[in-house]
C-alpha cells in the first residue's frame, strides 16, 4: 500500500467523536448515552423564563449534543443539523437575496445542481457553474454582486479537487462573499475546510458521518458567531429540522466513525489498485493514487481517503450495465458513505437531473461508474469486482 497511509488524523477526534457534547451530567439520571427527547415542548418556570428549551422545532436536547459533537469533529464552534444535506443547502441560500451571486463548482452532487439551478435561480440569485479546480477561473467569475462561493472537493462523482487555501484566500481577499465546502466524500476525519480558510462546511449526514444507511440528514458546520446566529434563526424559521430519533442514530453512528474511516481508506485504496491493474478498465480516479491529477494537492488538504472511487469501464452504457448487475455483494443503489458497498452509473441515477450538456463536460459518460467501498472483507470485494469485469468485457 502506498505511502497515504502514513496519514495522521486530527488529535483527539476518535476522543471528542465519544465524548462531546455527551457528559452525563446534563441529565438527572446521569444517562452515559444520551436520551432521545421526544417532547415537541417544554415547561417554562414562568413566561419567557426556560431552559433553553421551548419547542422542539427551535432546539432539542438530542439535537444539541448532536450539533454539540459535530462542531467538534470539524474544528468548529457551532452546528446546525437540518431534515437532509439540501435542507441545509436551501438554509445557506437562504443567507442571500435576490439579485446575489453564486460560483458554485461546476462538478458537484446532481441534487446540489438542480437545487441552484432549478430552485435557486428562479428566486433571483445568479449562479455560475465554474471549473474550481483552476484558481484563475474563479477569479475570472468574481462579480461585485459574488456573494456565496460554494465548491464540493472531492467532486461527486469525478472526485476532481479544489484547493481550499487558495479559493478561500482569492474569495476574502477580492469580495465579501462566504466561502462553503460540501465535505460529504470525505467527513470530518479526513478533511476540516474550517481550517483551510472556508466560512462554512457542509454535510450530507446520510453518507460518512452517520455511516449506517439508516438516516437522511444534512449538517452546517461554522466557526463565526454571528453567521452561526443567522443560520440558527434560519434553522428554526424554514422549520427543516431532523426528528430526535435520526439524531439519537447519527450521534451513534459518529462514535465510530474513525474506525470506520480507516477501515474505509484502506479498502478503497485496495480496490482502486486492483482496477487500475485491470485491462478491462480505462481509467481509475481516486485522490490516493498517483495517477490522480491533483495527488500532492490530496496529501496536503486531506488526512487521508475515503471509500469512493470512480472509474470508467472499457466499453459503453451495455458493459457498464453489465457490470452494475452482475456485482453480488456491492448493491446497485444510490448513496454512499455507508458500512456496505454500492455501485452506482451516475449518468442515469445520482447525476441524471444535469443536463446532458453539462455532463458531457464533465466526463460523466455512460461508462463512468462510481463505487462506494463498504466494510465487507477486502478479499471478497475485489473477486466480486473481478467476475463482474469478466462478465461485463470479454
Amino acid at each position: 500500500m502506498a505511502a497515504s497511509h502514513n496519514f495522521t488524523p486530527f488529535p483527539h477526534f476518535a476522543t471528542n467523536a465519544i465524548h462531546e457534547g455527551q457528559e452525563p451530567e446534563q441529565w438527572k439520571s446521569m444517562a452515559v448515552v444520551p436520551p432521545i427527547s421526544t417532547s415537541t415542548t417544554f415547561k417554562q418556570f414562568a413566561p419567557a423564563e426556560h431552559t433553553g428549551f421551548e419547542y422542539s422545532r427551535s432546539g432539542n436536547p438530542t439535537r444539541k449534543c448532536l450539533e454539540t459533537c459535530i462542531a467538534s469533529l470539524e474544528g468548529g464552534k457551532h452546528a446546525l443539523c437540518y431534515a437532509s444535506g439540501l435542507a441545509a443547502t436551501l438554509n445557506v441560500v437562504h443567507l442571500l437575496k435576490q439579485g446575489d451571486h453564486v460560483i458554485s463548482m461546476d462538478d458537484v452532487y446532481g441534487g446540489t445542481n438542480r437545487y441552484f439551478r432549478t430552485c435557486a435561480a428562479p428566486m433571483g440569485i445568479d449562479i455560475s457553474f465554474v471549473d474550481c479546480t483552476n484558481i484563475e477561473h474563479v477569479e475570472k467569475a468574481l462579480k461585485p454582486n459574488t456573494k456565496m462561493v460554494w465548491i464540493e472537493t472531492p467532486t461527486n462523482p469525478t472526485l476532481k479537487l479544489v484547493d481550499i487555501v487558495a479559493v478561500s484566500k482569492l474569495v476574502h481577499s477580492k469580495t465579501d462573499a462566504f466561502v462553503v465546502v460540501d465535505n460529504t466524500f470525505m467527513s470530518s476525519y479526513f478533511q476540516r475546510p474550517l481550517e483551510l480558510g472556508a466560512d462554512m462546511v457542509m454535510h450530507s449526514i446520510t453518507k460518512y458521518m452517520n455511516g449506517h444507511s439508516d438516516v437522511v440528514m444534512g449538517a452546517l458546520a461554522v466557526k463565526d458567531d454571528k453567521l452561526a446566529e443567522r443560520l440558527r434563526y434560519l434553522q428554526n424559521a424554514i422549520g427543516a429540522v431532523p426528528s430526535p430519533f435520526d439524531c439519537y442514530l447519527v450521534n451513534r453512528g459518529l462514535k465510530t466513525l474513525a474506525l470506520r474511516m480507516k477501515q474505509h481508506m484502506i479498502s478503497g485504496m485496495a480496490v482502486a489498485r486492483f482496477l487500475e491493474k485491470s485491462p478491462k478498465v480505462v481509467k481509475v480516479v481516486h485522490p490516493g493514487l498517483e495517477s490522480h491529477p491533483q495527488h500532492e494537492l490530496a496529501k496536503q488538504q486531506m488526512r487521508g481517503f475515503s471509500g469512493m472511487l470512480t472509474f470508467y469501464i472499457k466499453g459503453g452504457k451495455q458493459e457498464a450495465s453489465t457490470f452494475l448487475k452482475t456485482l453480488k455483494i456491492f448493491t446497485l443503489a444510490e448513496s454512499l458513505g455507508g458500512y456496505e458497498s454500492l455501485c452506482e452509473l451516475p449518468s442515469v441515477q445520482t447525476h441524471a437531473s444535469v443536463p446532458d450538456d453539462q455532463r458531457e463536460k464533465l466526463g460523466i459518460s455512460d461508462s463512468l461508474i462510481r463505487l462506494s467501498v463498504g466494510l465487507e472483507d477486502i478479499d471478497d470485494l475485489i473477486a466480486d469486482i473481478d467476475q463482474a469485469l469478466n462478465a461485463a468485457v470479454p
